[in-house]
């Protein structure tokens, strides 16, 4: 009658099975994981093309508001031009006229 002997080992991730006769032939069998890694690995990679994602809109954002920025300065800085000479106009034509110097006294 043949002996066998089995083995079995398990660490959570894969299981090992040892399958031992006496006429010399050994059996193993070996289960693979349960796929974590695998998911894992694919929830990584989903993190990174989201969080490039965002910075990419980041980025795109800041410069559409340096462009408003930069437009509104530019306007800003017009109108104070266009304020400066429509003061100055105002201003020239609000000055009266300077009176005339006193005559000297005569002599005697």
């Amino acid at each position: 009658m043949a002996t066998e002997r089995v083995t079995e080992r398990s660490d959570g991730a894969t299981t090992e099975r040892v399958v031992e006769r006496d006429h010399g032939t050994t059996v193993v069998e070996r289960g693979g994981g349960s796929g974590a890694g695998l998911l894992i690995a694919l929830a990584v990679i989903v993190l990174v093309a989201i969080a490039a994602w965002f910075l990419f809109n980041a980025s795109r954002n800041d410069s559409l508001q340096t462009a408003a920025v930069s437009d509104a300065a530019s306007s800003v800085a017009s109108s104070v031009d266009n304020a400066a000479s429509s003061v100055a106009d105002a201003a020239e034509s609000a000055t009266p006229a300077a009176p005339a110097a006193p005559a000297a006294p005569a002599q005697q």
